[in-house]
């Protein structure tokens, strides 16, 4: 290892310890009960839940799969995207934040799943087992996609191999969330989202420098067919994958058309907002409903300058080192390119740390609600009612290790496309979930059969229009989250009005939630 390499490990390890001391000091509250590690006992301030919630949901794709989707193909598919998260951000916070918060107090909630079928005041736990198997699933996913930023990371800054340092960054990650449960997981996804905002306006700002200003940078990009339009894209000329370079330069054909369809599917991302556990899960913790205000400035702040900041810096990597990465998953390490090439060993470093932030901020939190999923809502809600908080705290660890594995062989191929695995797991849990929450909160109406339908039918129709009906084509080629939502609203409406109307002591309960003000 050379010295440039050892400092920058240096600097990641400080970083590392750092949130290591974090879980520890927070290891003895965590142990405390249930809803301690789980739910922090209610105890998030506006900063931390409204930074921690956006740090673990952008994950490693904020700083390696945006910015690689604009430096391979141009704006139009990252912009609005971006646009489209933007919104969403802001809506869930406006929208289902207080309602959320004050309704799970309520009915006494401490997970998404307990919420829904607390929500339907359910017997027989159907709502509670088929939300906490879309969790495990979509979430063992997700986590899937965290590992492979970190296998991509620290193989290609020290060309070590891609499955030993993959599966170094799942036990680290493991052992944090082990020790100190939802509290250090928030806690440590705070200062982790200041990193990650911190060093994309850094490497954001020397790159537009290097490259001679914002007016040279946009000359350039202009210059790509489609690279620079809103409704249109780059495409690049490849062979067996890898683009095509002749005298020094990326070669592109003739730029794509950037559909109304299209851009409607990268909108629709803003959707999946109303169905993400990690985010929805802040709501519930935060202490007090009118410090949700607050947050939810915070977070469209955070969000708004880390979306524009990771997808232009995947235009000015591109003016920078038009060939250095030659196929649409190398192009997800632009900013690692940028990072090393720009910054001093030691500040490359802690650059790096902020990608190691994304990622461990997001796959901290997926591994802790799927295992809480598994623990508190089937193993005590099903598979053994009377088990003792001790016994929950034991299988949600052993959860968290099984998890762990799964996920890591889900990333064993280091070929594998981070943002278009984190696109799969966002549009199962917006349209398994993001229905149903809105429809839960916001119409009385809603029964259990109606939720039962919306989960079931928004979830599979993800895989269906995934694996059978987007590979068609044409019309059919969208993002899976808008037809599987829309399926799923319809289901939840229909089979709401085709069956009873929720009992009496649910409808009241829901009129509770709607008109009580909590402090």
């Amino acid at each position: 290892m050379g010295a440039d390499s050892f400092q920058i490990l240096i600097a990641m390890c400080i970083y590392m310890a750092v949130v290591v001391i974090i879980g520890v000091f927070y290891a003895k509250k965590a142990n405390e009960s249930p809803e301690n590690y789980f739910l922090g006992g209610r105890t998030l301030g506006p900063w931390v839940a409204a930074m921690s919630a956006e740090a673990s949901d952008m994950s490693g794709w904020l700083l390696m799969g945006l910015p690689g989707v604009a430096y391979w193909c141009g704006i139009a598919d990252a912009m609005w995207t971006a646009i489209g998260l933007g919104i969403g951000t802001y809506l869930n916070w406006l929208l289902v934040s207080k309602r959320l918060r004050r309704y799970s107090v309520i009915n006494e909630a401490i997970t998404l799943p307990e919420f829904f079928s607390n929500r339907f005041r359910e017997e027989k736990k159907v709502v509670l087992t088929i939300a906490a198997i879309f969790i495990l699933v979509f979430f063992t996913v997700y986590a899937g996609s965290c590992l492979v930023t970190c296998g991509k990371l620290f193989s290609t800054l020290f060309g070590t191999s891609y499955v030993t340092m993959m599966i170094l960054g799942a036990v680290f990650v493991l052992v944090y969330t082990f020790l100190g449960g939802f509290l250090a997981e928030s806690v440590s996804d705070f200062m982790q989202a200041i990193i990650m905002i911190v060093v994309l306006i850094l490497i954001l700002g020397l790159g537009i420098s290097h490259a001679g200003g914002i007016s040279s940078v946009m000359e350039n990009v202009k210059s790509i067919p489609g690279f620079f339009d809103f409704f249109g894209i780059a495409t690049p000329v490849t062979e067996n994958g890898v683009q095509v370079v002749e005298n020094g330069a990326p070669v592109f054909g003739e730029a794509g058309t950037y559909s109304i369809l299209s851009i409607c599917s990268t909108l629709a991302w803003g959707l999946g907002y109303f169905g993400m556990p990690q985010v929805l899960l802040r709501f519930m913790a935060i202490r007090s409903e009118k410090e949700l205000t607050m947050s939810r400035r915070i977070a469209a702040v955070w969000v708004v300058i880390s979306l524009v900041a990771a997808v232009t810096i995947g235009l000015v990597g591109r003016v920078l080192y038009p060939t250095a990465l030659g196929t649409s998953a190398e192009s997800e390490n632009i900013f690692i390119h940028m990072s090393t090439q720009l910054l001093p060993p030691l500040l490359a470093g802690f650059a790096m740390a902020g990608i190691l932030a994304a990622t461990m901020s997001s796959s901290d939190s997926y591994l802790l609600i799927a295992s809480s999923a598994f623990a508190k809502n089937i193993y005590q809600g099903l598979m053994k009612k009377e088990a003792t908080d001790e016994e929950v705290m034991k299988i949600s660890r052993i959860t968290l290790i099984v998890i762990t594995i799964a996920a890591i062989i889900i990333a064993i191929d280091e070929n594998s496309v981070i943002f278009t695995i984190v696109s799969f797991a966002w549009a199962g849990f917006g349209a398994t979930f993001g229905p149903l929450m809105l429809f839960s909160l916001f119409w009385r109406r809603t029964n259990r059969a109606g939720a039962i339908a919306g989960m079931v039918s928004g979830g599979v129709m993800v895989f269906v229009w995934k694996l059978l009906i987007k590979p068609l084509g044409g019309i059919f080629g969208i993002y899976e989250l808008l037809p599987a939502f829309i399926i799923s609203c319809i289901f939840i409406v229909v089979v709401s009005l085709a069956t009873k109307e929720p009992d009496k002591q649910v409808l009241d309960e829901f009129d509770r939630a709607k008109n009580t003000v909590m402090d």
